[in-house]
């Protein structure tokens, strides 16, 4: 309980001290009056928001597929955004509604999910086959991509590129407050059922024999959470190492007792983003830097050095 206030009140400083400082500094009475600052304000929601869910599809997919490299994207959901987000600028939809393009990334995440999950199914359904399941239809679906950006024009491509990259700078107040509720959902269902993600995790005889229906409540568990990440990648786009960093940053802090790190979980993904965030605004003013690249520049490193202490340690 301490610990989760102590990431609220960092949080709420984060948020502030994002609102402040980015490309210009604002002072205190241009807070009230520049529009500079709301827009601010929502994209900060949007970092500790995006983080949290990334963090937290990343510790269910490590838990469900017994993989501690297993991130919010393994099962092929970055490839199938970006196939809906290519489709959407390619066949101009983009063009119709500022929602054609979160809505086309959501659902190719959500059907190239359906996909894996239905190739896991023919295969008899294990964490096993629904690993290898997610790379297979992930690389097919990478391809697919690079076709269509063959094919696409110069002003396409460069959209979709930046797609990729992440992006926090137009963040949409409408699909923000949508995952805002689904991610405050998401946080309390999985708490709820901690206990049979630990099951899970220790293994399916561990789970067996704690009364634990694995095949069931794993696809629940994955299907709640590869939605979670999908409305993360309509919302700002590809942003990797969120994911996969920060649930092994507190699992190394807090232990593996997942009633005791779900909320943790969210928090710290969403603190690590929203430094990320400011960071990509302060250190070149000229130009930003994609939120995307930032985060695996700084999550790349910190996962090596993650790795050394554990090897060191054993």
């Amino acid at each position: 309980m301490k610990r989760n206030l102590f990431l609220l009140i960092l949080s709420i400083i984060l948020l502030i001290v994002g609102v402040f400082f980015g490309s210009s500094t604002l002072t205190w009475s241009e807070l009230w009056e520049s529009p500079i600052a709301e827009l601010r304000f929502i994209r900060m929601l949007g970092a500790f928001f995006i983080g949290g869910s990334l963090a937290l599809s990343g510790l269910i997919f490590q838990a469900i597929l017994k993989n501690v490299l297993a991130e919010p994207f393994t099962l092929g959901i970055s490839g199938g955004a970006s196939i809906g987000t290519a489709i959407a600028f390619i066949w101009g939809l983009h063009s119709i509604t500022i929602y054609a393009v979160p809505f086309s990334a959501l659902l190719g995440s959500l059907i190239v999910l359906a996909i894996v999950l239905a190739i896991s199914f023919r295969s008899n359904y294990s964490s096993e086959n629904l690993l290898l399941s997610g790379i297979i239809v992930g690389t097919l679906a990478g391809s697919l991509l690079m076709y269509l950006i063959s094919i696409s024009d110069a002003q396409d491509l460069a959209s979709i590129t930046y797609f990729m990259l992440g992006d926090l700078q137009a963040v949409n107040p409408q699909l923000l407050l949508f995952l805002g509720i689904y991610a405050s959902f998401a946080v309390l269902f999985f708490q709820y059922f901690a206990s049979e993600i630990n099951a899970i995790s220790l293994g399916d005889e561990s789970a067996f024999y704690q009364g634990v229906d694995t095949r069931k409540m794993s696809i629940l568990f994955t299907v709640a959470a590869a939605f979670l990440s999908a409305s993360t990648v309509a919302l700002a786009g590809i942003i990797g190492f969120c994911g996969l960093i920060i649930p092994h940053i507190v699992r190394r802090l807090w232990g593996c007792d997942h009633r005791k790190i779900m909320v943790s979980t969210f928090g710290a993904g969403g603190i690590f983003l929203m430094l990320c965030d400011i960071g990509s605004r302060v250190i070149f003013t000229e130009r930003e830097i994609p939120i995307g690249i930032l985060s695996a520049f700084i999550g790349g490193p910190l996962f090596l050095f993650i790795l050394r202490k554990q090897r060191s340690f054993k």
